[in-house]
């Protein structure tokens, strides 16, 4: 998902919420409060939120241009409580739109994402209404082909049930010059500036646990994020190298089964383990993906966002740093 060679960077989302019968889908009414799973929403079916930009009068998904350092996936979720006034959680990448404007090439890189609260929508210059609508009714309401064909990838892919943050721990202090248990070799300054931007990252796609491998450098990789959400960092000695390589099938069982919680849960791990349970994950599930099986790309501070839909992997995104823009 590379945007270095493009001149101007945007990022967006088709942001979803649970279908409620018989609401009224009136342009700017704001929907009321409401909670649902994951898991429930796919049941009742989904619609997605449109909103109407007076100055080109026109209807599209909530997107914008990024801020200053700010990266593609921030973006995404600052656009949308700026155009729509919910609080979102990132799923997966859903494609990459490109087009011409006027400064050149334009990437405008878009989301999958779950909206966490009833949108306190604030009619304003640039978007004066907002419209909850199906897939379908969204597909002949946006102005832009290039706008329908991310709500059809959408609603092809589905939104998951479980997600899956499968993280690579930071970089730990050398190896050669650790003296003590490996086990309890710490993170380098480095590894503690990419554990505090691997927080940034992951708290938009909204965790509801945090387990962690032993390895002192795993649970200090999300150390930072478990302080920024208040919570707890769960044991999960099956994700260490030493006990995959003991009992692969019962660590990859428990891969499958974090895969499978409802919400969306951190693992942080290791680079024997990750590659294994990923490639795993996508042959059981026929799901080809951007990279060799064979080599499944895992670096330090790397993250896999594999997306599940009833316990069966439906996406699976690789970013490669946690400053990626």
């Amino acid at each position: 998902m590379s945007s270095s060679d493009d001149d101007v960077l945007a990022a967006g989302a088709v942001l979803w919420r649970p279908r409620s019968s018989g609401e009224a889908r009136a342009p700017g009414r704001r929907a009321p409060p409401r909670s649902a799973s994951l898991a429930e929403s796919v049941g009742q079916g989904v619609e997605v939120a449109l909103v109407h930009r007076p100055r080109y009068d026109d209807w599209s998904l909530p997107k914008g241009k990024l801020d200053a350092g700010e990266s593609m996936a921030a973006a995404a979720v600052r656009e949308i409580r700026e155009e729509t006034g919910a609080v979102a959680r990132l799923g997966p990448w859903l494609c990459d739109v490109r087009y011409a404007v006027a400064e050149g090439r334009k990437l405008v890189r878009y989301w999958s994402a779950q909206a966490r609260t009833a949108p306190e929508f604030v009619p304003n210059h640039e978007t004066d209404a907002l419209r909850w609508v199906s897939p379908d009714a969204a597909m002949d309401l946006l102005s832009y082909a290039h706008d329908t064909e991310v709500v059809a990838r959408f609603a092809a892919l589905g939104p998951p049930t479980s997600v899956l943050l499968l993280v690579r721990h930071a970089k730990a202090g050398s190896r050669d010059s650790w003296d003590g248990d490996d086990e309890l070799r710490p993170l380098s300054e480095s590894g503690r500036a990419q554990a505090r931007e691997l927080a940034g990252l992951l708290r938009l796609y909204g965790p509801d646990r945090i387990g962690t491998a032993p390895p002192l450098r795993c649970r200090d990789t999300v150390v930072p994020l478990a302080d920024a959400l208040g919570l707890p960092i769960v044991d999960e000695p099956l994700l260490s190298e030493r006990l995959f390589a003991d009992d692969p099938d019962a660590a990859l069982a428990r891969v499958r089964e974090l895969a499978a919680l409802p919400g969306v849960t951190v693992a942080s791990s290791q680079g024997a383990v990750i590659p294994e349970a990923v490639a795993v994950l996508a042959r059981d599930a026929a799901l080809p993906v951007a990279v060799d099986l064979n080599d499944v790309p895992s670096k330090k501070a790397s993250t896999w966002v594999l997306g599940s839909r009833d316990g069966k992997l439906v996406s699976a995104d690789y970013v490669e740093r946690p400053d990626a823009r």
